[in-house]
Order: C-alpha cells, then structure tokens, then sequence
C-alpha cells in the first residue's frame, strides 16, 4: 500500500477544499495509505517568484521538516510541485539541509503524474457527461513535464468528449504577482485562453492548478460565458 503525505496548496486550502477532498478520494480509492500534517503551510512560492528569497528560504526550510518522512508527497498543483523540484536545490545549496531538500524533491509529485507514472493508472471509472477541453498550466507542463498523462486519463472519463482548443498551451495570465502587477495584460491573456476554448463548444475547461482556474473563471464570470472551470481532481471523482 503506497505511502502518501498530502500537500495542499494555499488557493485549495483557502478557495477550493472540496478539489483536495476529492484528491484524497481518488487515492484511497487505488488503495493509498493517506497522511495529511496539519502544521504544514506554504511552499514559499509567492515570496521567492517577488524576489523575497531569505523569506520564501524561511518557508520553505519549515515545508522540508514538515514532509521529512520519506515517502510520497502528492499535490493538486503542478506550479507547488515544479517550484519545490526546480528551485529548492538553489535555495538549500551547500546548506545543512541539502540532503533533506534532495529527498523531498525526489518525493514530490503532482497529482496526476503521480497516478499515471507512479500507481501507473489511466482509468478510475470516473462518469461526467459533456465536453471537455483541456488548459496545459504552466507549472504543470513547464516545470514538470506533465502533457499526456492528464489527457489519458481524462479520455477514460465516461461520457466525457475532449476536444484540443488551439491555445492549450498558452498561459492564462495569472501567474501570481503578474495578475496584480500587470492587470490589463493578464485579463487580455484570460480573453484569449477563454474565446479558444468556447471555440471547442466545450462546457468545461479543465486543468492542473486552481490558481488558473480562480483566475480563468473570474474572467468567465464576468463576462458570464457558458462554460466552466474544473479541477481534474474533481473530474476524475465523478460518478462513483
């Protein structure tokens, strides 16, 4: 039975718990032995992406303690995933936690990519009717990799027809502080991810990360255009 220490991002935990519920019942229905540590907390990704390293070093030295059972760390986030991977070997380099920061990032994962190329599974059953259209994250496709894996699984949802949109691979605009920094600039990005994806005739965009779906559904709200934002988690919960 695979060991699973459970890291729930910031926007899950504030905006959409029900997303980390429904991880958590995908992985135990595959027969994980689930942990959650209720003292974890961030990453350290919004400090050191606004150039505030000696924080976000602070942070992050916490998340290692927290997650120092070695054993799988699983996440509904590709951006969370691909920071500690990519970025934790910089900020630990040469330090006393240099050989705890190497084994957390080897453990870490991104929810799907942890079922596809860990429990090696692309089909949970999950039923949803309608069509479907797919937005690569930038965390997910960018900084881990991760393209074929989602859409595997989301080929397998019964009922579910998925339909490329041109611009899958294009940011949405969110990006945490550009959002903020550059406002006109990221709702134009939201205008061109949306209008390709209502192209499709799709009902649901679907995705890796919520910080792209809050952002992305925000601009479909206001605008009150006829499709919505899902979490894959919440996707492949469905039906059963």
């Amino acid at each position: 039975m695979p060991q699973v220490q459970l890291f729930i991002p910031c926007f899950v935990d504030q905006l959409y718990p029900e997303t980390g519920m429904n991880m958590v019942k995908v992985l135990e229905k595959l027969g994980c032995n689930v942990t959650y540590n209720t003292r974890q907390t961030c990453c350290g990704q919004p400090a050191f992406n606004a150039g505030y390293h000696d924080e976000a070093k602070s942070v992050a030295t916490k998340f290692l303690h927290d997650f120092k059972d070695n054993s799988y760390i699983v996440s509904p986030s590709g951006s969370c995933t691909g920071y500690v991977r990519n970025y934790y070997d910089k900020l630990f380099y040469n330090s006393s936690d240099h050989n705890l920061c190497n084994q957390v990032r080897g453990n870490m994962y991104e929810f799907t990519e942890f079922l596809t190329n860990v429990l090696k599974v692309d089909n949970l059953g999950a039923v949803l009717q309608g069509k479907a259209t797919y937005h690569d994250a930038c965390g997910a496709l960018r900084e881990c990799g991760i393209k074929d894996g989602p859409r595997r699984l989301l080929k397998n949802v019964s009922g579910l027809e998925l339909v490329e949109m041109k611009e899958c691979e294009t940011c949405c605009g969110f990006g945490g502080t550009f959002a903020v920094k550059f406002e006109a600039i990221s709702i134009g990005m939201a205008q061109v991810k949306v209008k390709s994806a209502l192209e499709t005739g799709s009902q649901y965009m679907i995705t890796t990360d919520v910080s792209c779906m809050m952002h992305i559904q925000g601009y479909i709200n206001e605008n009150k255009f006829p499709i919505q934002t899902m979490h894959i988690a919440d996707v492949l919960a469905s039906g059963w």
